[in-house]
């Protein structure tokens, strides 16, 4: 034990190990601290505890870098497409074009969901949001596919993991379809994942749909941008349903439940709803001032991790841009939105807190120009987040030192008392 850590409690010292990564801060293993000490640690929302060892996504949230498998999210957004960022995800390096080809086929032939699956939808009420269905509809999956829930078979990990990066856009747009009343879209072999995505959710019986390379390019970045992001609340939600051997689709549809929450996947909506309610340009001053006030929530500004700038958010920015001028959308929101962004900058309140603008301040905007309504937000980005989901749920599973998750706590209740029979006389 070269590296150590020591921790005196009263009369008794204990040693501890620190591990050192690869980057990033070392961590002090704390396994036989309690064996060692009668004692836990406590760290509510586990803000200072390594929960797992993972190969898979660095974040240095002072420094605003996001890497996965140690390319910079900016690179993979200019450089590479969603699937490509799928396989390097699920097994760490770019693919050959050999490794692509076959890959993008086995993707695309999975799209398809069962027959009898689309009966399912119609157990919904039609205003049901979005997300219900999601969690519905994901969890039912292992009982029309249970020929690959074994999770000890590593091949049928991989069928499982496929299929669900496969079929979740085929969910997800039927989702849509359902809740705007239209007839569901069947999935094209000849179409790209982000293409296909889109002619899913948007294409009607009444006429020809026309792709447009920009709208399917930013669909793409969209997706890039939310493949994974560490140990979140709903990655950790993965991990924790995983430990105990459950199979994907139902840890899957944990994680999604999980999204749902407005502090987690739910931040892009509320940036879009805090722009609607502002407006106009003119009534920005009084909102920031409110803000200062705290009678005022600023949304899409700050990040939990990100204490500098989110390094999604310029790549969202110019994806932005690019819808709204390929559409000719003239959205008064996003002149809301930057002028919000200039003042935010520039006042030193929101410099010293480090409100910096993060992913979420410009993708809503983006999403209702592409025509999604605002209760889809969610449901894109779970259907982003499935491939690292499904990574990191792979890679604990074939983690020799997996264990079933376990917190402590720390008790606050009554101690031990007697229990005293009502009198009902």
């Amino acid at each position: 034990m070269a590296d150590k850590a020591t921790l005196t409690i009263g009369d008794k010292t204990i040693e501890m190990p620190v591990l050192k990564g690869s980057t990033g801060p070392d961590v002090v293993d704390v396994r036989k601290f309690y064996a060692e000490s009668d004692m836990f640690t406590f760290d509510p929302g586990f803000t200072s505890t390594a929960s797992c060892e993972s190969k898979i996504t660095y974040i240095d949230g002072d420094a605003g870098i996001l890497l996965h498998r140690g390319y910079p999210i900016d690179q993979l957004v200019e450089k590479s497409s969603f699937l490509e960022v799928c396989y390097l995800l699920l097994h760490g390096e770019l693919p050959t074009a050999g490794e692509f080809e076959k890959f993008e086929h086995n993707i695309t032939y999975h799209t398809m969901l069962h027959a009898q699956f689309d009966r399912f939808f119609e157990g919904f009420r039609r205003d049901a949001h979005p997300m219900a269905i999601m969690t519905g509809a994901v969890g039912a999956l292992s009982a029309f596919y249970a020929d690959s829930i074994n999770v000890d078979d590593a091949r049928e990990r991989e069928i499982s993991a496929h299929r669900m990066i496969a079929k979740m856009p085929t969910i997800a747009a039927r989702a849509f379809k359902y809740h705007m009343g239209q007839p569901f879209v069947s999935p094209r072999n000849e179409l790209s994942y982000s293409e296909n995505f889109l002619r899913m959710c948007f294409a009607v019986p009444a006429e020809d749909w026309v792709p447009n390379p920009i709208l399917t390019r930013a669909m793409d970045r969209i997706f890039i941008l939310h493949a994974d992001h560490e140990q979140n609340a709903s990655t950790s939600t993965v991990r924790l349903a995983g430990s105990s051997g459950a199979h994907p689709f139902a840890c899957i549809a944990a994680g999604i439940a999980c999204l749902w929450g407005p502090s987690h996947g739910g931040a892009n909506q509320e940036a879009l709803e805090m722009l609607e309610e502002i407006g106009t340009v003119d009534k920005i001053p009084e909102f920031i001032e409110g803000v200062k006030a705290r009678k005022y929530k600023l949304m899409g500004f700050g990040h939990r991790v990100y204490k500098n700038f989110d390094p999604r958010a310029t790549a969202m920015q110019k994806t932005c841009h690019e819808v709204l001028g390929e559409l000719g959308i003239k959205d008064p929101l996003l002149e809301v939105a930057m002028e919000l962004e200039k003042i935010a900058l520039s006042d030193p309140y929101f410099i010293e807190r480090k409100l910096y603008p993060n992913i979420d301040f410009y993708s809503g905007i983006t999403l209702r120009a592409m025509g999604f309504p605002s209760k889809m937000f969610t449901v894109l980005f779970a259907l982003a987040r499935t491939v690292g989901w499904i990574s990191q749920w792979k890679e604990m599973f074939e983690d020799p030192g997996r264990k079933i998750g376990r917190p402590r706590q720390l008790y606050t209740g009554p101690t031990e008392r007697d229990y005293v029979a009502i009198d009902k006389r």
